[in-house]
């Protein structure tokens, strides 16, 4: 796998869990704007619905800075269809896109296939307004991601200047 940042982003299309509903998405739809796919490995399990209630809690977050939160796993339609009507698990429900990549060619496009298991692996791309990758992060299986971070280092990325580890949106940067 080679560095994508700073590269244009893969051009996609899949069905998309659309809070309920089943569409298309592609990436056509996002021209001029930024966007940021997580994947998670599979549904019904332990972890990933933190992180998916994690990026639901923040949607309106990331929104506010221009940035569309799209989910991703190699799970189809109808199994996201049924886990995300479970209110013990998502009690907000599940309202941001969430890709059904059942042909894992969204996963594979961005380096996010794990071939041994099968599954995607839980990963993090942020693309820019003119179509470039801007970050671009893969954990173990066994560790969450925290939304919080990620969407703070979001609001550096889109900041234009230099930013320090635990700078926040609103602090000073160097220009």
């Amino acid at each position: 796998m080679s560095n994508m940042i700073g590269k244009a982003a893969p051009e996609w299309s899949a069905t998309v869990y659309a809070n309920g509903e089943k569409r298309e998405m592609s990436s056509d739809e996002f021209s001029g704007k930024w966007y940021l796919i997580y994947w998670y490995p599979l549904d019904f399990t332990f972890i990933c619905p933190t992180e998916i209630v994690g990026f639901e809690s923040l949607k309106e977050e990331f929104e506010d800075d221009g940035i569309t939160v799209i989910g991703c796993s190699t799970d189809s339609w109808f199994s996201h269809n049924a886990w995300f009507a479970d209110n013990d698990i998502f009690p907000q429900g599940v309202t941001h896109p969430v890709l059904a990549d059942t042909t894992h060619s969204v996963t594979r496009a961005f380096g996010m296939m794990n071939e041994a298991v099968g599954v995607g692996f839980r990963g993090t791309v942020l693309v820019d307004g003119d179509g470039n990758v801007q970050m671009y992060s893969i954990n173990g299986m066994d560790a969450g991601r925290s939304p919080n971070e990620i969407l703070r280092t979001c609001q550096a990325t889109q900041a234009g200047g230099l930013c320090g580890a635990d700078w926040k949106k609103g602090d000073n940067y160097v220009a």
